[in-house]
């Protein structure tokens, strides 16, 4: 019906007069009335659709996967649809781009400190290494402070003396041990030959009374030595092996300081350009940390040895005293003494099978 009204429309006559002029014709409406028809139609039919796709739309919801974009200008026929499923892959692929960027980027950082730890470590070995060679050849120079190197070879000296005795007491403790045990057997050997031997139970009956005295005293007397060398195994092997690696610490430092003091005055006494004097400024840090390093173990150390040299005294005060009076009791054949001696010294004997501590005791 609209077709057959626009063609009407189009098709319709329009008079001209004899000079050429539009003649004046009374008022015709059908254009207008054509297009306002037109116009209400359309209306009708959009509002009709857009009544639908709003119905569409509260039934089922809207999709975000389907939605598309119009583009184009008033009355064209061609669409530009743009689906955003699209968008949104795009977007899904920049973000896992963007975190894998990241993760590679975290994982060159680790490695390039890896890099720069290994640098700095093989260029130190190396100075260190020059300056140890150096100092064995005699063509560098060593700092030496004359008074703390003298405490350390005294320290040494000491230790080795202290492992001596240490050694030879428990070699006397396990041959000791042996004789007691010995005893032990040789008692209960007599005590069942008196059993047997009628004639002669009276005098094995004596040797078993005498064997089992000195085997108690014996087994007493083991406990104040174990204790004693328990203590100096203590001082030995942990104590002065403490002071020993910090020593070892402050040797390392000391080595470290001259090998970077070598570099600052071989740098010193070259060219004074840019690139040089940069140099010297970075040698100039670093000699200042590996000065303070060497000075603060210099110091810990001279405190460790003067702490070492009064807990020693104090330590072999108290037991030269206890293996002097047990070993004196022992022999003297005096038991109320050698039992006083552990008592004076806090000695607990353990009980007869009981070679070895049970865990509790261990923790």
């Amino acid at each position: 019906m609209t077709d057959s009204i626009m063609s009407k429309a189009a098709t319709m006559e329009i008079p001209i007069n004899s000079n050429g002029d539009t003649g004046t014709l009374p008022e015709d409406d059908s254009l207008e009335q054509a297009a306002n028809l037109q116009w209400s139609l359309d209306e009708q039919v959009g509002s009709s659709r857009g009544t639908r796709d709003l119905q569409q739309v509260m039934v089922s919801g809207p999709n975000l996967n389907e939605t598309s974009i119009v583009s184009g200008g008033y009355g064209g026929t061609a669409e530009g649809i743009i689906s955003t499923s699209s968008i949104k892959g795009s977007n899904m692929h920049h973000s896992s781009s963007s975190s894998s960027m990241t993760a590679e980027e975290a994982s060159r950082g680790v490695a390039v400190e890896k890099i720069e730890t290994v640098k700095k470590w093989g260029l130190n070995t190396y100075k260190c290494t020059k300056q140890m060679i150096s100092e064995r050849f005699g063509r560098g120079s060593r700092t030496v402070d004359l008074e703390l190197e003298a405490q350390i070879e005294v320290l040494r000296d000491t230790k080795k003396k202290y492992e001596n005795v240490l050694r030879l007491a428990r070699a006397l403790t396990n041959h000791f041990y042996n004789m007691v045990q010995t005893q032990h057997a040789l008692g209960d050997t007599f005590a069942d030959l008196s059993q047997k031997s009628p004639e002669l139970r009276d005098e094995f009956g004596y040797n078993a009374e005498t064997q089992k005295l000195l085997c108690k005293n014996g087994e007493t007397l083991l406990g104040a030595v174990n204790f004693f060398v328990s203590s100096i195994n203590t001082l030995v092997n942990k104590t002065m092996e403490d002071s020993l690696m910090t020593i070892k610490m402050y040797e390392g430092a000391r080595l470290e300081f001259d090998a970077y003091r070598s570099d600052l005055e071989e740098l010193s006494l070259g060219p004074k350009d840019a690139v040089a004097m940069a140099r010297i400024d970075a040698a100039q840090q670093q000699y200042q940390v590996q000065k303070d390093k060497y000075e603060r173990l210099r110091s810990d150390v001279i405190i460790k040895l003067k702490f070492l040299e009064e807990n020693k005294v104090k330590v072999m005060h108290k037991q030269l005293l206890l293996f002097h009076n047990a070993i004196s009791a022992y022999f003297a054949g005096n038991q109320q003494q050698l039992e006083q001696t552990l008592k004076q010294f806090n000695i607990k004997l353990r009980p007869p099978g009981a070679d070895k501590p049970s865990w509790l005791e261990e923790q």
